[in-house]
């Protein structure tokens, strides 16, 4: 009976030391690295409705016109400019294109990503000439006057390398271009300055759905001069001879008029007259004297777009022309041919109920709007990655994190990303993978299911604030058969980038007063 009691007795102390341990001491558990965060460990991928999205967007067909209807939210009054953003997918058809042109699913998400892989490496571009790994000289256009004729445009395409990113966004919107205004399909980018149209006479244009832009119909076009503060503002800019005339007011300019070359990472290029002209927006509201290049030779991945309207932060974008306060817009999802409503306003204001983070400014890179993030969060735990990992340099002022609506896929700073990776594929274990698709590594077959339980997975800002993302704004189908992939993958650029896919649904604010950014989750 004594052996039974002492035995008891030691198994009951065993019993209480082990709970004690537990209550006392997070060490012993199974991940010591990992913080919970209070916040919820999954959500809902509901594999039904974003596969039959998926499907929607493939059988959609565009309409010939190049009208496109709207569901828009209220139009702001206090907005300098407000107009509708569309996905690019659901462009009207340009002359002579294929309705869709994608046989299916797959292969409208390799013309994704290819579009998206170019951005990036144009991006890189960018940030290796401002980060000083390449002489200045190579930026030193070739001013020779023959060789700036129009004729001889491509001799001047190899010897310099734009810091411009890329223009292939993924999201535009219809813009009056002159007087009186001609609408046109421009798209929008929050990571470009440089605004410009395709212009008559082409030397070479790309097919667009809107008829090419005619400067002798407006009056209101007026080219730069050489010697003007708006031509030495360009990354690359150079002198040349007039050559074609004008019918507008400014056509008895000077001699020497400015010549503006954007060159994007993956090839693409505009090159032409820089001038200033009138746009219109949402129909009413209209803006006199904006800098914009008149594309006489344009080549690229743009896809039936007139031109590129620059909503960075430099000084020839058109938020810092008009000396805007704020940036507002919402991305619908890409799949979908709803619309919203991007606002550029001269009053900033944040809605109470947003999320707000500090908004970071590199001066080597003006154009991109950085936001101070602070980790992230799987499963409901923050992953051990510190906080360095996504802050500028202050030496090189390489890294830091970049909000950009015209990168689809969020890029981050590879060992971030292998550590978001790796908890996300252990948490995953119970569900079956599938084949990879580049730049995805980490993807899962649901084809058999409606819905699926997933990790969480959220980015955490200063003064312990967090966006919990909807789980198909990181979970994405990349074909007709259920194969949904995480739409992270590593960066091959010096600093992390916050894609259009994450940004999804959520109502993005650059308050450009208080250097703040802000997020409003299902605004859109």
């Amino acid at each position: 009976m004594m052996v039974a009691e002492n035995t008891h007795s030691r198994l009951f102390l065993l019993f209480l030391f082990s709970l004690l341990t537990l209550s006392t001491s997070p060490a012993l558990s199974l991940h010591p690295e990992v913080q919970s965060t209070g916040y919820p460990t999954t959500a809902t991928l509901d594999v039904s409705a974003t596969l039959a999205q998926a499907h929607l967007a493939l059988s959609y067909r565009p309409p010939a016109s190049t009208e496109l209807p709207s569901h828009l939210l209220p139009y702001d009054p206090s907005s300098a400019i407000s107009v509708s953003l569309h996905s690019r997918d659901f462009l009207p058809s340009y002359a002579g294109s294929a309705a869709h042109g994608h046989p299916d699913y797959k292969a409208l998400t390799l013309a994704r990503l290819f579009r998206d892989e170019a951005r990036v490496r144009s991006i890189g571009v960018r940030a290796t000439l401002a980060f000083g790994a390449v002489a200045d000289s190579v930026l030193n256009p070739n001013t020779d006057a023959e060789a700036l004729q129009f004729a001889a445009v491509n001799s001047i395409m190899g010897s310099v390398i734009s810091g411009a990113s890329m223009g292939s966004g993924e999201y535009f919107s219809r813009v009056g271009v002159g007087s009186p205004p001609k609408p046109l399909f421009m798209i929008l980018d929050t990571g470009s300055d440089v605004s410009w149209v395709q212009c008559l006479p082409c030397a070479d244009c790309y097919k667009q759905s809107d008829p090419v832009f005619d400067p002798s119909d407006s009056s209101s076009y007026t080219l730069v001069s050489c010697n003007s503060s708006l031509c030495h503002s360009l990354v690359l800019s150079a002198c040349r001879n007039s050559t074609y005339s004008s019918s507008g007011p400014a056509a008895a300019a000077a001699d020497e008029r400015c010549l503006y070359q954007v060159m994007y990472g993956d090839g693409s290029y505009t090159v032409g007259d820089f001038v200033t002209e009138t746009l219109t927006f949402g129909g009413s509201a209209s803006v006199s004297e904006v800098p914009l290049g008149c594309g006489h030779d344009n080549e690229g991945v743009f896809y039936g777009a007139a031109g590129l309207l620059g909503l960075g932060g430099g000084p020839l974008s058109l938020p810092t022309q008009i000396s805007a306060r704020s940036i507002t817009y919402c991305l619908v999802d890409r799949d979908s041919n709803a619309s919203s409503i991007l606002n550029i306003s001269t009053a900033a204001s944040t809605p109470s109920s947003t999320l707000t983070a500090p908004l970071l400014r590199n001066p080597l890179l003006d154009t991109f709007y950085y936001v101070e993030l602070m980790g992230i969060s799987v499963g409901g735990n923050m992953l051990p990655i510190p906080p360095s990992a996504f802050a500028i340099d202050e030496s090189s002022r390489t890294g830091g994190v970049i909000v950009d609506s015209g990168t689809s896929v969020t890029r981050l700073q590879k060992a971030a990303y292998a550590t978001l990776r790796d908890e996300f594929r252990a948490q995953m274990e119970a569900l079956p993978p599938a084949e990879r698709m580049i730049p995805f590594d980490t993807c899962y077959n649901l084809s058999s299911r409606a819905s699926v339980q997933v990790p969480s997975v959220a980015f955490h800002f200063p003064e312990g604030k967090a966006l919990l993302l909807p789980a198909k704004n990181y979970m994405i189908p990349v074909n007709d058969e259920g194969t949904y992939c995480l739409a992270f993958a590593p960066s091959p650029v010096a600093f992390s980038i916050i894609g259009n896919v994450q940004q999804q649904g959520t109502r993005v604010i650059f308050d450009l007063v208080n250097d703040r950014v802000g997020f409003t989750p299902d605004m859109c």
